[in-house]
């Protein structure tokens, strides 16, 4: 038992190759994860035009025709996450049956 620890053992090989993946994984959480403000998240365009599956343009127009409420801070848009799903919300008409 009085073995040395060395990086070419194999048990060291797995504990070093697990411990890679959890730091992907960590990265990869971190990198998604966004603080709220006052309980609020905010989106960024590119977000909510990937959400809405329209281009950045589209929502420029919407911004312009009142469509959707956003904040300008700094030359950068951002939209409530609460404000988008209140608006998808009103906008929301449930198929008719025949």
């Amino acid at each position: 038992m009085n073995e040395l620890i060395m990086p070419h053992n194999v048990g060291v090989k797995n504990a070093l190759e697990n411990m890679k993946e959890v730091l992907a994984l960590y990265k990869k959480v971190i990198g998604n994860y966004r603080l709220l403000l006052d309980g609020e998240r905010y989106l960024t365009d590119k977000e909510v035009a990937q959400i809405l599956k329209v281009s950045r343009r589209t929502l420029q127009e919407y911004r312009n025709d009142g469509v959707l409420p956003y904040i300008l801070l700094g030359g950068k848009v951002l939209y409530r996450e609460s404000d988008l799903e209140r608006v998808l919300e009103n906008c929301y008409h449930p198929s008719y049956k025949l």
